[in-house]
């Protein structure tokens, strides 16, 4: 990637560097996501459950969406958006740059909570455990695929809200009441994006979806947030 766009993205990525939340939810996670592997893997021995990392990806929705809803929000939260725009006054080239940025924080993010659950979870699960092995690679990438995702929708909702508590409430409150409830009550639950997106690193027995299928579903939510957003930037005055 040269030229214009990959100079915003440089902008884009040290901006986000220089948040200082945003670098704490990205140091902060490995340490979380070890302490919840942890105990997950000493209450999981001797017992065949779900590999004790990968069970650590719900609860690591809320970092990328931290690190998604900063991204933007903190743009709105004052004035820092008209310096953005005046600098690059093309939107939807701001837009595709801050996506970028938060595909890549929210990937290293990922990968650094998923590769501390994994050492977590084989220094306190069964002593002959091989970190990953449980569940193999291809459920690890769909996690860090999902969490990615999770994390670009968050920063969609906030483009298109403006607003950093009203994104980060609304984004949240889907993943860990909505959802949750509603899958208790319909089988159309599993339309929902952390309901589909969760079957590229748990794939269970879905009469309907498939770990492809559900990872599009999951990109079809993100795709229609970003549109939905850049079409309500290009339409405002700031």
């Amino acid at each position: 990637m040269s030229g214009p766009l990959a100079r915003v993205v440089t902008a884009e990525l040290v901006k986000l560097r220089g948040l200082p939340a945003v670098v704490g939810v990205v140091l902060g996670t490995p340490v979380v996501a070890a302490t919840l592997a942890a105990a997950f893997a000493a209450a999981a021995v001797g017992t065949a459950t779900a590999d004790p990392a990968l069970a650590t990806v719900p609860y690591l929705q809320v970092a990328t969406v931290l690190v998604g809803v900063l991204a933007a929000g903190t743009e709105h939260a004052g004035r820092q958006i008209v310096t953005t725009l005046t600098v690059t006054p093309a939107r939807w080239r701001h837009l595709a740059a801050q996506v970028l940025a938060v595909a890549a924080t929210s990937a290293l993010t990922a990968c650094a909570g998923l590769a501390a659950a994994l050492a977590a979870a084989a220094a306190w699960g069964p002593g002959d455990s091989v970190p990953g092995a449980r569940s193999g690679v291809r459920p690890l990438l769909g996690a860090v695929a999902v969490l990615v995702l999770v994390g670009l929708l968050a920063h969609a909702v906030t483009v298109l809200t403006r607003s950093l508590v009203g994104a980060l409430v609304a984004t949240l409150t889907l993943l860990l009441v909505v959802s949750p409830l509603l899958a208790t009550v319909t089988e159309h639950a599993r339309w929902l994006p952390d309901r589909a997106g969760s079957l590229l690193y748990a794939p269970g027995h879905d009469p309907v979806l498939r770990p492809v299928t559900g990872g599009l579903v999951l990109v079809a939510w993100v795709a229609a947030a970003v549109l939905a957003a850049g079409c309500a930037s290009a339409r405002r005055d700031v």
